[in-house]
């Protein structure tokens, strides 16, 4: 037993004040959580704590001698810093106190004093020797087990799925030449139609399991195999395919569900024009009804009115071309027509003209091109008619009279394709994390003892904080995609208007935060990150389009925005000035409740992990937003300024609106989810995730919480600690929790990931 001329008491805490008078990191409150756990403190005598009130002293700092004695106490100890323990320093501070005195137990009171300093191990290792950890990962928790629980009920058949690509025609290899690439692609697309997944979706009868949430799990997989193969595959069977389960009647099914599921009909989705982009409903290809010939005649009236961006377009032989429809002199507005482009020799079909897009910053192996049409004409039936149909007598008929509500009606029944390019742009991003993880498991750089190994990039703090944060958002993004597919997939839910506002939104905030992980991955990796033969330089190519396909992100959270608005106004007309007065009222409270500093100064970890204070503020962010542009809009209209205008002068606000909206969304099914977890271990790690998906969420829009009165300073300034307190507990389970994605190891294939 060694010696010290320090009792017990005061021994375990010495750590404590090396790092508080070295790096000087006690504030006013700091000092007063130190003192408030000496109280509570059973181990220490009168004495004890009378000499550490005076080491507290801010305007008395222990002498030179003093600090000296301190580290000299703890150095002869011979024991080091374990920087993945839960509480490293009070961890350190037991074993300290276990080689001068006998064995102790551990003292909740320094655990309690680390966690609300907030002080992380990278602010103080330097003062101690730290422990350098053989082991890179823990396995405390199981992959499996994660990756069971991420996939519920469709784990066999992706593990089924997985099966499949084995096959030897799924292996990656760098693609550069376009053309190869998409023959490539194109048989690919041919052996999944082979073993049944292009007609999953799709009813019995014509080859489908009608599993929906099944094939978006799939067509996420696919995205491990390779961007351009998810895009031909979504193109040939959610798009096209899509368009005649969902637009078509049964004669179309008859005569077309099979053999596109099966991929012998090869079809593209003809929707965006090069002079409209997102704007469908004011496309300008024509689909005019001729009575005397019972035919539909296609055609692009301008040069900048042609199908652009159409993925499929050089090996469809049949077209889903969106256009307005004129029957007898009246346009019925924008429906969907099946156009064949081809013929059985794959020479095109008279007045149809089609060029290659050619190279694009990714995706080049799917075949996108431009489509003019020229007077085309098409039998009558060949119309998509579920909501809306030209009789045999010649005249349009549909039992949505509402032209608005039939439009978005039909829109509506695609919003599938939204959520699976959500899930894609997800799976780009899991994977990339993936690579990134493994290897800053394994590679070393720098240290300050030339006598050990060089420190893992994962145990850099910093490194941590990049790469956790969006793992954790991976987990909740995941749980909440699985959700709302199942909803979407409900038949029993004919109005899908609010699914609708909901994947707007969740498509805009899961693409974008896509695109910032991969290129944080890439950055992670250094230079090994933008070889090609590291998967994370096409990842990047290929995620980029997610932002502006199905919909462009700004157009989208617009969107989001004005279904919000439009449940407030319901909630107004519904109960008239009660209503008004009881969101006032509601506003009211919520302001006397944040401006109080108790609240927006509040600290304490049960606080700030509490789910109840993530929800409320991801609830007053959206709540304040909806009411603030609600009123501008209003003031607007009453100073005379058209509708149309008044949005537009708000735009910035219905896109803050849109992501506040999808972020609370996404938290509230993810909690919800976590709280059916049976299994308490892995409860409390889905727990400690959404926690730190919360706070980084919290944190990330600071500025406007610190605008608006609801947090303050400290608040603010705590949070980011607890974000990267969290990282560190995590660190150790950080490769545990990529493989919990559940990607085969063979489908990794980054040399660095090995």
């Amino acid at each position: 037993m060694k010696k010290n001329h320090y009792t017990l008491g005061v021994l375990q805490y010495i750590p404590f004040f090396y790092v508080i008078w070295s790096d000087d990191l006690l504030s006013a409150s700091e000092i007063n959580i130190v003192t408030t756990a000496f109280k509570d403190d059973e181990t220490l005598t009168a004495e004890d704590q009378k000499t550490l009130k005076g080491w507290l002293n801010k305007n008395k700092k222990p002498s030179s001698q003093e600090l000296k004695s301190w580290r000299l106490t703890i150095s002869n100890a011979h024991i080091k810093l374990i920087e993945h323990d839960a509480y490293p320093l009070a961890s350190l501070a037991k074993r300290l106190v276990d080689r001068y005195f006998s064995e102790t137990p551990i003292n909740k009171q320094l655990q309690h004093i680390e966690l609300n300093l907030g002080i992380q191990p990278n602010h103080y290792h330097h003062l101690f020797d730290v422990d350098v950890q053989q082991e890179a990962t823990s396995e405390f928790y199981s992959a499996n087990e994660l990756d069971a629980i991420l996939k519920g009920e469709f784990a066999a058949s992706v593990t089924a799925f997985h099966e499949v690509l084995k096959n030897p025609i799924f292996n990656w290899e760098i693609q550069r030449n376009k053309e190869k690439f998409r023959a490539t692609v194109l048989q690919q697309v041919k052996e999944l139609a082979k073993n049944n997944y292009g007609a999953m979706a799709y009813p019995r009868a014509y080859g489908g399991t009608e599993d929906m949430p099944g094939y978006a799990f799939i067509f996420e997989n696919i995205m491990y195999v390779d961007g351009s193969l998810a895009i031909k595959f979504g193109v040939q069977f959610g798009l096209f395919g899509g368009s005649i389960q969902k637009l078509g009647t049964k004669y179309h099914h008859d005569l077309y569900l099979d053999t596109t599921g099966k991929a012998e009909l090869l079809g593209c989705f003809a929707m965006t024009e090069t002079g409209h982009g997102s704007n469908v409903r004011g496309i300008k290809t024509t689909a005019t009804y001729e009575k005397e010939t019972d035919s539909i005649i296609i055609h692009t009236p301008g040069n900048n009115d042609n199908k652009e961006y159409i993925g499929n377009a050089l090996d469809a032989t049949m077209a889903s071309v969106f256009a307005q429809l004129i029957v007898n002199g009246k346009n019925e507005g924008v429906h969907a027509i099946l156009v064949p482009v081809r013929n059985e020799h794959h020479e095109l079909l008279p007045g149809v003209k089609i060029e290659d897009n050619g190279y694009k910053l990714g995706l080049n192996g799917v075949d996108n091109g431009k489509i003019w049409f020229n007077q085309v004409r098409v039998p009558r039936k060949n119309l998509l008619n579920k909501y809306g149909d030209i009789t045999a007598e010649g005249t349009y008929h549909s039992e949505i009279e509402n032209p608005n509500k039939r439009f978005f009606t039909m829109l509506g029944t695609l919003v599938g394709g939204r959520i699976c390019v959500a899930r894609a742009g997800l799976g780009g991003a899991k994977k990339a994390l993936t690579i990134a993880v493994k290897h800053a498991l394994k590679r070393r750089q720098f240290n300050d003892n030339k006598k050990i190994q060089e420190d893992l990039l994962m145990d850099y703090p910093s490194h941590q904080l990049r790469l956790t944060p969006p793992i954790a958002k991976a987990y909740v993004y995941d749980v909440t995609l699985q959700h709302i597919m199942k909803i979407y997939s409900d038949d029993s839910k004919t109005d899908k208007r609010e699914i609708e506002t909901q994947v707007a939104g969740l498509k805009s905030i899961i693409t974008w935060y896509a695109n910032d992980t991969i290129q944080e991955c890439r950055e992670a990796c250094g230079g090994k990150g933008y070889l090609i033969e590291n998967r994370i330089a096409d990842l990047k190519g290929d995620v980029d389009i997610f932002t502006t396909f199905e919909g462009d992100n700004n157009v989208l959270l617009q969107l989001a925005a004005k279904g919000v608005l439009s449940d407030f106004r319901a909630e107004f007309n519904s109960a008239g000035f009660a209503s008004v007065l009881k969101l006032l009222t509601s506003q009211l409270n919520d302001k006397l409740t944040t401006i109080n500093p108790i609240y927006t100064n509040k600290t304490d970890p049960d606080h700030l992990y509490n789910p109840k204070f993530h929800q409320h503020a991801f609830e007053y962010r959206t709540r304040r937003l909806t009411y603030t542009l609600a009123m501008r809009i209003r003031d607007y209209i009453k100073d005379g300024v058209p509708s149309y205008q008044a949005f537009l002068k708000v735009q910035t606000h219905l896109l803050a609106l849109g992501k506040a909206y999808s972020c609370q969304l996404s938290y509230e099914i993810f909690t919800k989810f976590t709280e059916t977890i049976g299994d308490e271990k892995n409860k409390a790690l889905f727990e400690k995730l959404g926690t730190l998906h919360a706070l980084h969420e919290i944190r990330h829009d600071a500025t406007w919480y610190l605008e608006q009165g609801y947090i303050g300073g400290p608040k603010s300034k705590a949070i980011r600690q607890r974000v990267e307190r969290i990282c560190t507990e995590l660190r150790p389970h950080i490769n545990t929790l990529v493989d919990g994605f559940g990607i085969p190891e063979y489908l990794i294939t980054a040399p660095i990931a090995k």
